[in-house]
C-alpha cells in the first residue's frame, strides 16, 4: 500500500500520517481495508486544515478540532462517517503524543455526534382519514378507533395513550392531560372527533374494566400495553388498505407534519409535542393554553367543524 500522495500539498501535514499509516501497516498490522479508511479519513482532514489555513500539527487545538467537525458536517458528511473521522484523528494524535510530538490530544475532549434519528414517513392527511374510517360497533374496533384518535388527534406518545386514566380526560372542554417524558404533565385539546369517539367507547369501556382506572384496557380487562396497540394499528392499516406500515409514532409524526403544514407554528406544536428541548427559545417562551388551543382547532384537520 502506498501512503505517500504524488500531489502532497503539506508536507508538514502529510508526513506524520504517511509516518502513522506505515506504523499501522508494519507494527499494528492492521488489514488493507482498515489502513484505507485510515487514510482516506486523514486525508479529508488534511484537506480541511489546509482550507482553514493550519499546516501543522501541533497547533492544532480543540477549537481547531470543532471547526474541523463543522466544515465536515455542512459538506453532508453523515453522522457515522463523522464519528469514524474522529476516531482516526484521535487514534492519530495518539500516536504523535507516543512520538513526542505533542503533549495533548485536542480531540479527546470532543464528544462524537450521535447518531441521527430517522424520523418515520409521515402519512398524508387523505391516507389518515382513511385509517381512522373505521365505523363499527364491535367494542374492540371503537376502542381501536379511539386510540388512532386520539394518538393522530393530540400527537401522543405510545406510553402516554396507553399511560391514560380516565380522570385525565375532559369530554366537556375536549382536553386531556398527559404525563410525559420526565413526568411532566401537559394539557392538550383533542379535537371533536376524539371527543366523539370517546363518548362511544366509555360506556363500553366499563363492560370490560369497571374497576380500572386505565381508559384503554384489553379483552381481558388490564391496561392495554404498547406492544399490544402496536400489533392492532397495524393490523387495522392492512384492514383499512393503507400503503405505508401503521405504527404510533408514524401517527405522531403525521400530526406534527400536518399541525406544521397548516398553522406554520413551530413552537406551538413542539409544545403540544411535548418537546421541551426541540430549540433554545422555546426555552424562554411560555405558550397559554388558549393559544395552543385556538392554533390546534384553526390547523389540525380533524379538530375542524364541518368534517366527520
Amino acid at each position: 500500500m502506498t501512503e505517500h500522495h504524488d500531489d502532497l500539498s503539506c508536507p508538514s501535514l502529510q508526513n506524520p500520517v504517511d509516518s502513522f499509516l506505515r506504523y499501522l501497516r508494519v507494527e499494528r498490522q492492521l488489514s488493507p481495508y482498515t489502513l484505507k479508511s485510515y487514510q482516506r479519513q486523514l486525508a479529508e482532514l488534511i484537506a480541511l486544515l489546509v482550507d482553514i489555513g493550519l499546516t501543522d500539527w501541533t497547533k492544532l487545538d480543540a477549537a481547531g478540532v470543532r471547526m474541523l467537525v463543522t466544515r465536515s458536517k455542512r459538506s453532508g458528511l453523515e453522522s457515522a462517517s463523522l464519528a469514524l473521522r474522529l476516531s482516526a484523528l484521535r487514534s492519530f494524535l495518539d500516536w504523535m503524543i507516543g512520538q513526542g510530538q505533542i503533549t495533548a490530544n485536542p480531540a479527546k475532549g470532543i464528544s462524537t455526534p450521535r447518531k441521527g434519528r430517522h424520523l418515520p414517513k409521515n402519512m398524508d392527511v387523505d391516507e389518515v382519514n382513511h385509517l381512522l374510517d373505521i365505523d363499527l360497533n364491535d367494542p374492540l374496533a371503537v376502542r381501536d378507533r379511539t386510540m388512532l384518535e386520539l394518538m393522530y388527534g393530540a400527537g401522543l406518545r405510545l406510553s402516554e395513550l396507553v399511560g391514560l386514566d380516565c380522570r385525565q380526560v375532559n369530554l366537556e372542554s375536549g382536553e386531556i392531560r398527559v404525563v410525559g417524558k420526565g413526568s411532566k404533565e401537559r394539557k392538550l385539546p383533542i379535537g371533536r372527533m376524539a371527543v366523539t369517539w370517546l363518548n362511544r367507547w366509555l360506556p363500553m369501556r366499563e363492560f370490560y374494566a369497571p374497576d380500572d382506572d386505565a381508559l384503554f384496557v384489553s379483552k381481558h380487562g388490564n391496561r392495554i400495553s404498547a406492544r399490544n396497540v402496536e400489533k392492532r394499528f397495524a393490523e387495522w392499516g392492512v384492514k383499512q388498505g393503507v400503503n405505508s406500515h401503521v405504527h404510533p409514532h408514524k401517527l405522531r409524526h403525521s400530526f406534527a407534519t400536518h399541525m406544521l403544514e397548516s398553522s406554520g407554528d413551530l413552537r406551538a406544536v413542539q409544545e403540544l409535542l411535548g418537546h421541551a428541548n426541540l430549540s433554545t427559545t422555546q426555552i424562554y417562551t411560555h405558550l397559554d393554553f388558549q393559544h395552543l388551543s385556538s392554533v390546534y382547532d384553526a390547523a389540525h384537520p380533524r379538530a375542524k367543524r364541518g368534517k366527520s
